[in-house]
């Protein structure tokens, strides 16, 4: 096996947001109350200690990061006896040699006799020796004199072991422990289960995670033979072998299973991480998305997309939220214009500002450029002195201190296109439903189909259809001629869109590109879905059976199609469980079985760490969620449109819109900001380094900005 380079460290984040303040203002409060909101306020504002905030849309946070969201807190005093089970099998099988000073022959053949030291009947001696192997897993870390070594070794040994047959070996022994009812009824006897309640089936998860993460890593750096191991990898993951459920599914059936209350002990944590990992590596994360979109559209037939959406929300500014809630509000209330008119005051912002596409808002795109009437200059100015009339009476004592003075954002981060950052997209059903609301407000009946003729309807709507209709059509080109390709009179082809590709049915003709916006326009991916099933349920006999190809996506389909409502409902109730602001409650599950120790805190610092401990595990279990839906569901739209709405359905019925509203009833930018993390007890810093003394003072430890946190 060859030695790559170890790696780098991870890019730094390329984006800046900043920090926007709200400006909501509305009728004079009594004194008491408004010392209540600026109190308030002040408290809001001074929880965020930066404010330009970095974050990079992506997948996933750093290599190390993720690997270190692995383990709580609780679990820091196993490294060392997964250490001390290593160094007790090697000494006995290798005299007066390291691990790292073995060559790679000695290295397969101690791990060939781990795994035959696993087919033991003892689970004390079966124990220790999946212990070894995930000292192997975590690089050897006892051997290592850097955090960038443990990684690298981490990651060699990973692919070492995959290459031996750890995995399926591993894979075997999780089958055991889901289906060891002892394990099961022990746990539900006892009226409190803690950490030591799952041990096997943390160090076997642990082992899997850790092997699934560093194999689906890619560098430039991998070797040939890393390189097809990892696609022979993926390949196990998304199909069946021998006549099993693809791995995904085992663990979705842990979800239900611990969801239900028959397996109250499941490191449901691990669980989640783990399948998250997983169904990124088998199906692909955003990159590998919009390559399988370009695919898509060009297999059907319809024009390549002119941007990738991810890379455009990538460039965006993050819209700020206001610095309380109750300044939307605030501004609801404001009196009405007639009480106001003809006072003075100083011109302020009424609403709040929303940054990410006020930079784009300059000017329209697609907008005319005239000169204004007499009237609308009249009109502007009484709306200013009513603006100006509205503030008069908060100039006293504004509500909202003027916001912070920052630096100037460079010219690189400014110089945006005009317009909207994405190019627009116009469907002919848009249009035509906006001109049916249209018709049926304006003259009383619709004329179908019909989006030419606009007898009847007031400029306003002229204007609004010609921009629909120029959004298809670059501006350059809009007044030019081009060549297409036409229908030859008395034949009726098949769209190219649906497969055709008899090109001596059509002839070129040169025409305006006006005329030829409904020809141009955007036709998505999940239209032609549905006009293929229209076909279909219409000739099934003439057209035959659909031929369904088998990707990993329809695979994973397949197999959650009929527990598909019960694991969406027991991935939202961890969620409910797991969101901030949810009330404990009898009925609710325990999500903390994988985080508590066997015996509670005494002293004040224990439990300062173990409630640091809680909230970084609860956060972990909110992500992990949160990004495995947003997979699933980006997925399964391009899969199939019907596969995406039936998802979504589903979690519909599970109440998921009233949770997210629940998730952000509270201060989003305490939230994001509030650091429950150690950074000292993080691996692997916790192996090489010595753990320095923990007070209550070093664990008050100033706010930060997590990936995590961001991605939920």
């Amino acid at each position: 096996m060859e030695d790559p380079a170890a790696p780098g460290s991870g890019n730094p984040p390329a984006n800046g947001y900043g920090n926007g303040n709200g400006g909501g203002k509305g009728k004079p409060a009594a004194p008491k109350g408004r010392e209540t909101f600026r109190s308030q306020r002040r408290e809001s504002e001074g929880s965020v200690d930066c404010p330009t905030l970095e974050f990079e849309y992506g997948d996933t946070d750093g290599h190390a990061a993720e690997l270190s969201e692995l383990y709580s807190y609780t679990e820091h005093p196993e490294f060392t006896t997964n250490r001390r089970c290593f160094e007790e099998d090697f000494k006995t099988q290798v005299q007066g040699k390291e691990w790292l000073e073995l060559e790679e022959d000695a290295q397969k053949a101690y791990v060939m006799g781990l795994l035959d030291r696993l087919e033991v009947v003892s689970r004390e001696r079966r124990l220790k020796v999946a212990r070894a192997v995930l000292y192997l897993a975590q690089g050897t870390f006892g051997e290592c004199d850097s955090e960038v070594d443990v990684l690298h070794w981490s990651r060699y040994n990973c692919f070492l072991l995959y290459q031996m047959g750890t995995f399926s070996a591993f894979l075997e022994l999780l089958h055991m422990e889901i289906d060891n009812s002892q394990a099961c009824s022990s746990a539900l006897r006892k009226p409190a289960i803690s950490i030591a309640d799952s041990t096997e089936l943390r160090v076997l998860l642990s082992v899997m995670y850790l092997m699934v993460e560093n194999i689906r890593l890619e560098r430039e750096t991998d070797s040939y033979g890393w390189r097809t191991a990892r696609e022979t990898f993926r390949t196990e993951l998304s199909f069946s072998m021998h006549n099993e459920e693809p791995f995904a599914l085992l663990l979705f059936s842990m979800v239900t299973k611990f969801c239900s209350g028959l397996a109250p002990h499941f490191p449901i944590k691990k669980v989640l991480l783990l399948l998250w990992k997983v169904v990124m590596f088998t199906l692909g994360g955003f990159e590998q998305l919009q390559a399988l979109k370009v695919q898509k559209r060009e297999e059907l037939g319809l024009p390549p997309l002119a941007e990738d959406s991810i890379q455009v929300v990538k460039s965006m500014r993050a819209a700020s939220p206001p610095s309380y809630t109750l300044d939307l509000g605030e501004s609801q209330l404001a009196p009405p214009p007639s009480k106001l008119r003809g006072r003075r005051g100083s011109r302020r912002q009424l609403l709040t500002k929303q940054d990410s596409l006020d930079i784009y808002n300059e000017r329209d795109l697609f907008k005319t450029e005239e000169p204004a009437t007499e009237e609308e200059e009249e009109s502007a100015g009484d709306g200013e002195r009513t603006l100006d009339g509205e503030l008069d009476l908060l100039e006293q004592d504004p509500l909202v201190p003027p916001p912070p003075s920052q630096a100037p954002l460079s010219a690189e981060r400014v110089a945006f296109p005009k317009g909207l950052p994405w190019t627009p997209k116009v469907r002919q059903k848009d249009i035509e439903h906006f001109l049916e609301m249209s018709r049926n407000k304006f003259i009383g009946f619709t004329l179908g189909q019909d989006t030419d003729t606009l007898v009847g309807l007031p400029r306003p709507i002229h204007e609004s259809v010609k921009t629909l209709k120029q959004a298809f059509w670059p501006k350059r080109l809009r007044h030019a001629t081009c060549r297409i390709l036409v229908p030859q009179p008395g034949i009726e082809p098949v769209p190219p869109a649906l497969g055709a590709r008899r090109l001596n049915h059509w002839t070129a003709r040169e025409v305006p590109p006006l005329a030829l916006w409904l020809k141009h326009k955007y036709i998505s991916i999940a239209d032609v879905q549905i006009k293929n099933e229209e076909e279909l349920e219409k000739c099934p006999m003439s057209l035959g059976e659909e031929v369904v190809p088998e990707t990993p996506c329809e695979i994973l389909y397949q197999g959650m199609l009929y527990s598909l409502p019960q694991y969406m409902i027991a991935l939202l109730k961890i969620l409910l469980a797991a969101a901030p602001t949810s009330k404990a409650k009898t009925d609710s599950i325990n999500i903390l079985a994988d985080v508590l120790p066997e015996e509670m805190p005494i002293t004040v610092l224990q439990s300062m760490k173990l409630g640091i401990d809680v909230n970084r595990h609860k956060e972990i279990i909110v992500k992990s969620i949160s990004a495995l839906l947003l997979l699933l569901l980006k997925h399964f739209k391009l899969n199939h449109i019907y596969q995406f709405e039936y998802v979504s359905q589903h979690l519909v019925f599970a109440n998921c819109i009233p949770l997210i509203l629940k998730f952000f009833n509270q201060n989003i930018l305490s939230y994001i900001t509030a650091k429950n993390s150690i950074s000292v007890l993080d691996y692997p810093c916790c192996t090489i380094q010595d753990l320095p003394e923990l007070t209550t003072e070093s664990l008050k430890i100033p706010r930060g900005v997590y990936f995590r946190k961001y991605l939920t």
